[in-house]
């Protein structure tokens, strides 16, 4: 009889997990090795900055980008947002510089790989992109002929170092820029074209600098990590890399039924693409079309991969031919990496959902969305099922 009730509960156990979760098929176990740190390949060059990774370029960046005295008020700076022990971003659902802006802070670690920045990907650099927020009236609120005078009076030496002779700013407002407010624009207007195209240049480099020092930032291990790095072995995992029942099951929802890995795949669990999940707007916030409006301004942008501050003009090819209309790009923004997803709340691009079994329930109802077409398909969870996907999603802290 006891041994009867024994199988039983066995039996039971094996029907509320779905499957035995220490062991997984040869197809589970590639996947799993391909979304491993090990997997993830040397960082990618970025011909487009020279002094990429150039170290003197990237320890001037850190100055630059815990410096207050680059912003309007001087109380704000890069670090302002992207808060070294929060995983350089904020846990704010939308963050918060001189002002508040529409979308929440992305983190930092391993940006350097992505080919499109931002939530909407409006800018195709890691140095363009550093450049966003720094004359963004509700982030830093600065200006271009305010950041090279600064540029100059503070760190003169360590800027000529390494991108050489400033400019002549003494005829030059301190004040000037083509996005600033009515006089700065005016005051912008009157500088002649080669003084506009030497700031520019001035400006562009502080972006190199700041996107030199953002390449540093990279992920680290996690328990998953060392959960795949035993299974790839042939080894059992042992002290925190071996996982429990429940995180198991996870694991294998994710690269399965729950089919998250279709988008957040590969070492960094995203694809770096755009897409429309249904992601409700926020009451109050201006229409987000996300990626459909991103189009234009990464074309237009004079400090994109073709444009005459880049050092690699002619090597443009996701530039080049990037989707640039249709549907899918109505309300599409980019899958964020899931590594440290626990610890992130809130959620989604303008922290709309609260917590990550809200997440699941969001791709568990899949809703339609406010505009364009959802990708999403509803997705039967159990209560276990839920439990076991953030018990996975808590081993990549």
């Amino acid at each position: 009889m006891r041994s009867l009730v024994t199988f039983l509960m066995s039996a039971l156990a094996l029907l509320l997990a779905g499957c035995n979760p220490n062991s997984f098929s040869d197809e589970e176990k590639k996947t799993i090795a391909s979304l491993s740190l090990a997997s993830l390949p040397p960082l990618p060059a970025d011909p487009t900055n020279r002094v990429a990774d150039d170290r003197r370029a990237a320890a001037f960046g850190a100055t630059l980008f815990f410096d207050t005295d680059f912003s309007a008020n001087g109380a704000v700076a890069c670090g302002t947002c992207h808060l070294i022990d929060r995983q350089f971003q904020d846990g704010l659902p939308l963050a918060k510089g001189v002002g508040t802006t529409d979308r929440r802070t992305m983190p930092l670690a391993g940006v350097a790989y992505s080919p499109w920045q931002f939530w909407d990907g409006r800018k195709d650099s890691l140095w363009a992109q550093a450049l966003g927020p720094m004359e963004d009236a509700r982030e830093h609120g600065g200006n271009r002929t305010f950041y090279a005078h600064l540029v100059t009076e503070k760190y003169r030496d360590r800027y000529e170092g390494i991108f050489g002779p400033l400019p002549d700013l003494a005829s030059l407002p301190r004040n000037a820029s083509p996005k600033g407010n009515g006089q700065e624009q005016a005051a912008w207007e009157a500088m002649e074209e080669g003084q506009r195209t030497d700031i520019d240049r001035v400006f562009s480099n502080l972006g190199k600098a700041i996107a030199a020092f953002e390449r540093s930032i990279q992920h680290s291990e996690t328990r998953f990590d060392r959960f795949a790095a035993a299974l790839a072995s042939g080894k059992e995992p042992e002290g925190d890399a071996a996982f429990s029942d429940l995180e198991a099951e996870g694991l294998k929802l994710f690269i399965g039924k729950a089919q998250c890995v279709t988008c957040h795949n590969g070492p960094r669990f995203t694809d770096d693409h755009f897409h429309n999940t249904g992601v409700p707007a926020v009451p109050g916030l201006p229409e987000d079309r996300g990626r459909a409006q991103a189009v234009a301004q990464v074309l237009s942008d004079p400090f994109n991969c073709a444009g005459k501050f880049s050092d690699a003009p002619g090597e443009c090819d996701e530039l080049r031919f990037m989707i640039r209309e249709g549907e899918e790009l109505e309300r599409a923004f980019k899958t964020p990496s899931l590594r440290g997803v626990a610890s992130r709340p809130p959620y989604m691009h303008s922290g709309q959902i609260a917590t990550l079994e809200d997440v699941i329930d969001h791709y568990s109802r899949a809703p339609e969305s406010p505009a364009g077409h959802s990708e999403v398909d509803p997705i039967v969870f159990t209560d276990r099922g839920r439990a076991a996907l953030i018990a996975f999603l808590k081993t990549l802290e």
